[in-house]
């Protein structure tokens, strides 16, 4: 079997079978589980990269390392659980006629190459182009010249980026045309909310990348789950980014255990009164709306279906602490948690003390109660897929410094570029970047049909364990100067971090939910 699709194709068949052979146990069969998830996730990837081959000689041959490496990595993870899979690895021990595509010679042409050539764009139609053009030309121009200030002063976004991004329509890439956003009415437009953050993430993870992620899940479970007169009343104001949003989900003893919520909203005369802690509220501060999850059935129980989803309005405050005291003596207070990365927008910690909401900004209002879980879901969904944009943007700001840098830092008598260790660094960064944008692509494509929740899943595993190490690799060719805070690229290392732990952490996903799939299909 020497064909690299032959291969794809059978190894996809092997990961159906080794899934079969899964005990039904979440808990028991993490490892396996996790390395299952992992494998599918790099090998879509790869089918995605073989269907772009035909358009690009440089795509080609990119896909046909790639696609060879995540071969071996799945076949070694089947080997190392193979006692419990008991598959026949023979047919892939072939490898006469490709083997050449892990081969050094082949390494330093590829990235000969990508070095010459740079990372192909994709070939988008008019208004996509000019999309990305536009925040292309925005993350250099305006983000760029602000983001280490930002980064080293733990500073929040100001607005000489928050305002120009509102005129461009930014906070409205996921609110329909009708409510004043720049999404069709027919169709969700994930392509466009992937295009924008990629770019913007390029600037700043942080102080740019990453302001369309509340305004998105929040808009989406609004449309998802909010009567028509909740959306007339909050989705204008998201789209125009007036006032700004946050998430207030995760718990300190729950993490991305979205369904072991506890936070407390107990009924009370014309609303809730909300009590309990929250964690890792991202622009707590500064947002004038925040979207809750809440525990309103007092049967424990029901687990998810016991939960709510609630808007709360509030006054914006700059700072990195904040107190809101109600009339009746309900309180409402934040603290920032200090971060070694993924600074702009502050993460908070937050706490309610009998903090009065008022019955119409629960979600659905009582059609609602209980499907908060749900809701949430539907917006986190399209969060996995940006988390991946961002993901692509970090790398790719990462990988274009080290290519400026090896090029003109001179070692021995040599640039650091014309160093075959760097040049095969350099294709190994490229293939994984521009698979994990090619998968984010296609996985957008998914959603905009109401499909690839899965894949949203797993494209987020991919990117966000790939920009780990590209960042990581594009540190390593700065040296000690990668080391020093007057680089761009140890904010890009430090950023990278997180990515893997927002937005459900990838044991979460890999384990809870592609785990839970895996087990259902098998």
């Amino acid at each position: 079997m020497n064909d690299l699709d032959e291969q794809i194709t059978w190894l996809e068949s092997t990961l159906n079978e080794c899934s079969k052979k899964l005990r039904g146990d979440l808990f028991n069969d993490q490892i396996e589980i996790y390395d299952l998830a992992f494998s599918r996730a790099e090998l879509l990837a790869a089918k995605v990269m073989r269907r772009k081959a035909a358009s690009n000689p440089l795509i080609e041959a990119m896909s046909n390392f790639f696609s060879l490496e995540v071969i071996s990595n799945i076949a070694e993870r089947i080997q190392r659980n193979n006692a419990h899979y008991q598959v026949d690895l023979n047919p892939l021990l072939d490898f006469k006629n490709n083997s050449i595509y892990l081969s050094s010679g082949y390494l330093k042409e590829l990235g000969g190459l990508i070095i010459q050539q740079g990372l192909p764009l994709e070939d988008f139609d008019e208004e996509k182009s000019l999309m990305r053009d536009t925040f292309r030309n925005f993350a250099e121009d305006i983000v760029k010249p602000l983001a280490e200030k930002i980064h080293r002063e733990n500073l929040l976004v100001p607005d000489s980026i928050l305002e120009p991004l509102k005129e461009l329509g930014c906070f409205g890439l996921s609110v329909p045309v009708s409510f004043g956003g720049l999404t069709p009415d027919q169709q969700d437009d994930s392509l466009g909310m992937v295009v924008a953050t990629e770019e913007l993430s390029r600037g700043s993870l942080g102080a740019a990348g990453s302001l369309i992620t509340r305004p998105e899940i929040m808009a989406r479970a609004i449309l998802e789950g909010g009567t028509q007169e909740q959306k007339e009343r909050w989705l204008p104001n998201i789209a125009k980014g007036e006032p700004l949003c946050a998430v207030s989900v995760t718990e300190p003893n729950t993490g991305s255990d979205v369904a072991s919520v506890a936070l407390k909203a107990t009924k009370t005369s014309g609303g809730w009164l909300l009590n309990g802690g929250k964690t890792w509220c991202t622009f707590a501060g500064a947002a004038g709306l925040i979207l809750v999850l809440a525990r309103t059935e007092e049967d424990e129980s029901l687990g998810h279906r016991g939960l709510s989803l609630f808007v709360i309005e509030k006054e914006r405050h700059e700072g990195e602490s904040f107190v809101i005291e109600q009339t009746k003596g309900g309180k409402l207070s934040g603290k920032a948690i200090s971060t070694i990365g993924y600074r702009g927008m502050h993460s908070f910690e937050i706490f309610y003390d009998d903090f009065f909401v008022s019955d119409d900004c629960l979600i659905g209002l009582d059609e609602g109660r209980g499907k908060g879980f749900y809701y949430t879901m539907k917006g986190f969904s399209g969060g996995r897929l940006q988390t991946a944009a961002r993901a692509c943007g970090l790398m790719r700001a990462a990988f274009e410094d080290a290519i400026k840098y090896s090029s003109e830092r001179k070692v021995f008598g040599n640039s650091v570029s014309e160093f075959p260790i760097s040049i095969a660094r350099f294709a190994r960064m490229g293939a994984y970047i521009v698979a994990c944008k090619e998968l984010t692509y296609q996985v957008a494509g998914l959603m905009d049909k109401g499909e690839g929740q899965m894949e949203a899943s797993l494209v987020k595993l991919l990117a966000c364990r790939a920009a780990e190490w590209v960042t990581r690799d594009a540190l390593q060719i700065f040296g000690g100067m990668g080391y020093a805070e007057e680089t761009s690229v140890s904010r890009y290392f430090l950023d990278a971090r997180v990515l893997s732990i927002f937005e459900g952490a990838e044991e979460t996903l890999a384990i809870r939910v592609l785990g839970k799939s895996l087990l259902e299909e098998s």
